[in-house]
């Protein structure tokens, strides 16, 4: 897939800093596209799966432990058809174009 044209978004996380990540991206010549350090326009949870779509659902549930709160989550997101991943990524995409376009001005 990644040699389609597809381009990694790779935000700041350490193991996307690591140096053997970095060998194997060059190495395969994967085309990267850094996430900046901060910007509110591409926050990565306001897409996909931790955007108003999940808020809107879980709101209201109580959960007593964590591995509930992990287990609702899983359940939540094999229930989404791929046209709910792919229109979210979508998203974050052209996010990012005009986050680029605007030269680091809010939009």
């Amino acid at each position: 897939m990644l040699s389609n044209g597809d381009i990694l978004l790779l935000d700041k996380a350490l193991s996307h800093m690591a140096n053997a990540v970095k060998t194997t991206l060059q190495q395969f010549r994967w085309e990267t596209l850094e996430h900046p350090p901060y910007s509110k326009d591409l926050s990565q949870c306001g897409f996909l799966v931790f955007g108003r779509s999940l808020k809107r659902v879980i709101r209201g549930h109580r959960f007593t432990t964590n591995d509930e709160v992990c287990d609702w989550v899983q359940a939540w997101i094999r229930q989404k058809p791929t046209s709910f991943f792919k229109g979210g990524i979508g998203r974050l995409v052209s996010q990012w174009y005009k986050c680029a376009n605007s030269f680091g001005d809010s939009f």
